[in-house]
């Protein structure tokens, strides 16, 4: 079943520092919230993962682990996210059937093919050019975009580059969910963020909804 669900956070060195960044995830209620934490020692990771899990226990917002999957099943993760270089999906679930496992994609051919591992969702970008990677893959477009999640037989998050700006252009290309690192995390008031990304998501899929904004919080 495609999910619908909007924003997906990845956070990644938040000006908000990490627990508050999460909280403010928990607090809007968001579906996804990834803990991205490149060349950091793995005991920083996972202090920092089981912190954010505290967070997240017992909310509706899903925890998701980069990288690592024995990581993720031993703080409790509720996932993890792999890339094209990582470990097989099958692999990983094998030891661990329980994750929910999310797979970055960045062509057509690795969106069809990612299926035939069964993610629970794909990651498709980067649409736009984005500087969180220190070698970039190619730029999709957003013509490129809505061609893959429409093909796409499992849940897209569309990624890079997207922020408040660009978003209603994504949503327009036929973007579902979408994944936001910057626009986020470079605030020191993540939760007027959050849901500033949600009130242009929800205006776009009901344009009935009031317009009226959120108070901030």
């Amino acid at each position: 079943m495609i999910e619908r669900f909007g924003l997906y956070l990845v956070m990644t060195n938040p000006v908000a520092g990490y627990e508050r960044c999460a909280e403010a995830a928990v607090q809007a209620r968001l579906r996804y919230l990834q803990l991205r934490m490149k060349r950091v020692p793995r005991e920083h990771v996972e202090a920092t993962a089981r912190a954010v899990r505290a967070i997240t226990a017992g909310s509706t917002t899903r925890f998701i682990l980069n990288d690592d999957a024995d990581l993720a099943a031993r703080i409790g993760a509720d996932g993890v996210h792999l890339g094209q270089t990582d470990e097989p999906i099958h692999a990983a679930r094998a030891r661990h059937p329980n994750l929910l496992f999310g797979l970055s994609t960045h062509d057509a051919i690795q969106a069809g093919a990612a299926c035939a591992n069964q993610p629970d969702y794909i990651g498709v970008g980067p649409v736009f050019a984005t500087p969180t990677k220190e070698i970039p893959d190619p730029t999709l477009g957003l013509d490129t975009l809505g061609a893959i999640i429409r093909q796409s037989p499992v849940t897209t998050v569309a990624i890079g580059g997207i922020h408040a700006g660009n978003l209603p252009d994504v949503l327009r290309a036929g973007a579902i969910n979408f994944a936001v690192v910057r626009d986020v995390c470079a605030s020191a008031n993540p939760y007027d963020v959050i849901r500033r990304l949600q009130d242009i998501w929800e205006r776009f899929t009901d344009p009935t909804r009031c317009e009226s904004p959120r108070p901030s919080h």
